[in-house]
């Protein structure tokens, strides 16, 4: 069966296919190799499969958490053929991406904006992991679906993030609002609003510092300018994304975690997709953060940030 996404975007498709080929020949020859031969489903088998999930990153905890009901299943009689723990690992896999709810049932989402006032998207994560480059790549994105971003480098703690926000921006023919080094990033977030209002640019997408969840006087900053950004446009920021590295895997959940409480993460940019065997991490941010992953990057160039498409993501790891 083809999926809309495959039907309205092939190259997407063919871009996420080719993105996520490593973690296939981990995650699904892993399971194909466990199941082949055997006759009946027992719990070696499924402590076998339990252990594949693990290694393709989904961790011990989502892991568990997607086999417990295969082992119900299985218990009760309603799961009999090892065949058919493939196709029944995909649609637990598929539930979770397609339904993440945080810890408090809560289904975080993305906040219009009032009409005729620019949508103002916060980013969000720690130091290399990629975020003044997926920056680029938002922009890019939005361009090219006919929209007018407006850059906002308010990570002015360090200057080579300025510097290099600055080099996108000229490449991308976007504008750009930017102080020195030091000053205060609400400044420039009041400012780059009050540009985006008067010269209809629509989004505006704010850069933040790099910061651990231990920097606490560089969250009670976000917070601030959280509070100019909301004084200024009703409901903004309406997006604060979130970007991970997803070769950084289980280590990034931690510090993730501290970003969805105390940042109020609405969703995910996954970067570097295409650099890792586990991308099984995707099912476990999903589950575990209870955030949607909105973008993955798949490659180095500007045009490599592609909306995630839980669907097509699991069609093309278990197609065969």
């Amino acid at each position: 069966m083809v999926s809309l996404f495959q039907k309205e975007k092939p190259g997407l498709f063919q871009r996420l296919r080719e993105a996520v080929a490593s973690t296939k020949a981990q995650l699904v020859g892993q399971i194909e190799q466990i199941v082949e031969g055997k006759q009946s489903i027992d719990p070696a088998l499924l402590d076998a499969l339990e252990a594949a999930l693990i290694a393709a990153d989904l961790g011990v905890t989502t892991a568990t958490a997607l086999l417990n009901p295969l082992r119900l299943d299985a218990s009760r009689g309603r799961l009999r053929e090892p065949a058919a723990l493939r196709p029944a690992v995909e649609r637990e896999i598929l539930r979770i991406l397609q339904n993440p709810v945080s810890k408090n049932g809560a289904r975080p989402a993305p906040k219009p904006p009032p009409a005729g006032q620019p949508e103002v998207v916060f980013m969000v994560g720690v130091n290399g992991v990629g975020k003044t480059t997926t920056i680029a790549k938002l922009a890019r994105y939005y361009l090219d679906g006919g929209r007018r971003p407006i850059l906002a480098a308010a990570d002015t703690f360090r200057a080579a993030a300025i510097e290099q926000l600055e080099v996108w921006a000229a490449r991308l023919g976007v504008e750009l609002v930017k102080r020195q080094p030091g000053a205060d990033p609400a400044s420039i977030v009041f400012d780059v609003l009050a540009r985006a209002q008067s010269q209809r640019f629509d989004p505006a997408i704010v850069d933040t510092a790099g910061r651990l969840h231990t920097k606490h006087n560089l969250m009670a900053e976000l917070a601030k300018m959280c509070r100019i950004a909301g004084r200024e446009v009703p409901g903004a920021p309406h997006q604060v994304l979130l970007v991970m590295d997803a070769t950084t895997g289980q280590n990034g959940l931690a510090q993730a975690r501290q970003f969805t409480e105390q940042a109020g993460a609405t969703g995910i940019v996954l970067t570097k997709l295409d650099g890792t065997a586990k991308g099984g991490i995707v099912v476990a941010i999903a589950r575990e953060l209870g955030l949607p992953i909105q973008f993955v990057g798949v490659g180095e160039k500007a045009e490599d940030l592609i909306p995630f498409d839980p669907k097509g993501f699991v069609e093309s790891l278990f197609e065969s």
